[in-house]
């Protein structure tokens, strides 16, 4: 009793004079007071989901700065400025537990996310540097793992044109637009492989490490010479050599990271898969599962400002549960390389992959099976064709009868194609002539739009040797027909 009597006295003491500390926390509470101000000045200042009045502050243009986050650009090459239609982006139900569940991993780029922390009036947001595709099927117990390059040129959706695949982060969380930087890169990824995502797990490179160390490191077979190089600007240096070797957080993720080997981004995939692998075993050899599930609510709560997921923490447990289940040569993995895709040059003279499509789909399906094939995959051959939308051209290459080429289109547009130009090639170098199979109708398809592929193959009777494919992506039309004197509507 006297001794708590004496805390009282003594905290009464206290409240007359305050201490040192706390008027450093008095300080500290009124410089975060004043930033939490400056903050939403600016934030309410950049709002654009909502209408207000006025008109944005100049400053609000963010992406700007990052060079390599550019939307598009005119028919002179001069980058350009979208007008941006955020796509829709809405929060998953909750897992059932029965259906199939793709998930979109994100990882920054350590360049970009320095630079931000730094400068971020400068900077702006990151680029994504990893997306990893993961797929988990319930009923057939199998699951899959597709990693798509960062240089990967595709068509960013809300109006952002073609661009880099690992900007779409950056443009959604630089527009703030619905579901930000994830939800972005989500849609641009489901429109490219036609394969619906529903989650996505963003992981930063000091969770990373820390989820590796808590279960005691990783043991991985390293196949060619590769230099090590941990985060940071004091960390050592090492050039490992073929062999197996014990490694722990901060060299896991330099070994994931590292890039300067013989096959470039696509050795790099490969890594990062045999990493996730490696996590699965050490994890389920040492029946480590329920001691990490016990300790979840923890674990979460330590990594939560590094790990960002629209993913609950419940369907998450579910689904460790549910991949303790799926044996190892149940899992397929692929990764988009260099036969899949052509090294080009963007408008703004930046490296890019042009994506093969065919090549692609083939991939995809092979990781994903049947069941994980868009919407689209099935139905009304007539529905899809529509739904598609490709825009075609009709062009008389030389077959000697007048007219061919409008007739073929007035046809084809009877059938339900979406004919949007006609005439003959020396009207439109930009379809170019060596394309044509010598002496036979060819068709060539310049955006990957398999469904108008295949309804033109069936409609007209063509084979395997008369279909072209020219990833093209500044072409005003999808398709184009190029009639030779074969065939006639």
């Amino acid at each position: 009793m006297s001794d708590m009597k004496s805390d009282i006295l003594q905290t009464v003491r206290n409240l007359k004079r305050p201490s040192i500390g706390q008027l450093i926390l008095l300080g500290v509470g009124l410089i975060l007071a004043i930033a939490l101000f400056i903050f939403l000045r600016g934030f309410v200042a950049c709002w654009q989901l909502t209408s207000l009045p006025g008109l944005p502050l100049a400053s609000c243009g963010i992406v700007a700065a990052n060079p390599q986050a550019t939307p598009g650009a005119n028919a002179e090459g001069t980058p350009v400025a979208p007008t941006t239609s955020a796509p829709q982006v809405q929060m998953p139900p909750p897992w059932d537990g029965a259906s199939r569940v793709t998930i979109l991993i994100i990882g920054l780029d350590y360049r970009d996310w320095l630079a931000a922390q730094e400068t971020p009036e400068i900077q702006g947001p990151p680029r994504s540097d990893t997306m990893i595709l993961l797929t988990i099927d319930p009923i057939s117990k199998t699951a899959g793992m597709l990693s798509i390059p960062r240089d990967m040129w595709v068509n960013i959706p809300g109006g952002f044109g073609y661009g880099k695949i690992n900007t779409a982060y950056a443009l959604g969380e630089a527009y703030k637009l619905p579901g930000g930087g994830p939800g972005l890169a989500m849609k641009t990824v489901e429109n490219f492989l036609g394969v619906p995502i529903q989650y996505y797990a963003q992981i930063d490179f000091g969770a990373f490490t820390r989820m590796i160390d808590e279960i005691g490191c990783l043991d991985l077979d390293i196949t060619e010479t590769i230099t090590l190089d941990p985060i940071g600007e004091h960390n050592t240096v090492y050039d490992v050599k073929p062999g197996r070797y014990h490694l722990c957080g901060e060299f896991v993720l330099a070994y994931a990271r590292a890039r300067y080997t013989e096959g470039g981004d696509v050795d790099r995939a490969r890594r990062q898969q045999q990493v996730i692998l490696a996590i699965r075993d050490k994890i389920l050899s040492l029946d480590m599962l329920p001691t990490l599930v016990a300790k979840a609510p923890v674990l979460y709560q330590e990594l939560s400002a590094g790990i960002h997921s629209n993913l609950s923490l419940d369907d998450a447990l579910k689904l460790a549960m549910l991949a303790r289940q799926i044996p190892r040569e149940s899992i397929k993995n692929g990764v988009i390389n260099y036969s899949m895709m052509t090294i080009g040059t963007s408008p703004d003279g930046l490296d890019i992959f042009k994506p093969i499509p065919d090549k692609i789909r083939e991939l995809r399906d092979e990781v994903f099976g049947g069941g994980a094939l868009s919407p689209m995959a099935t139905g009304d051959q007539a529905q899809l064709l529509h739904d598609e939308g490709a825009r075609v051209a009709v062009m008389n290459a030389g077959s000697g009868i007048t007219g061919l080429a409008q007739s073929a289109a007035d046809f084809l547009t009877s059938q339900g194609m979406n004919v949007t130009l006609t005439g003959n090639p020396i009207e439109h170098p930009e379809f170019p002539i060596f394309f044509y199979a010598d002496g036979y109708t060819t068709v060539v398809d310049y955006s990957g739009k398999p469904y108008a592929l295949r309804y033109l193959m069936t409609l007209m009777g063509l084979g395997s040797g008369q279909i072209q494919l020219k990833y093209t992506p500044n072409s005003p039309v999808d398709i184009v027909i190029f009639l030779r004197g074969d065939w006639q509507p």
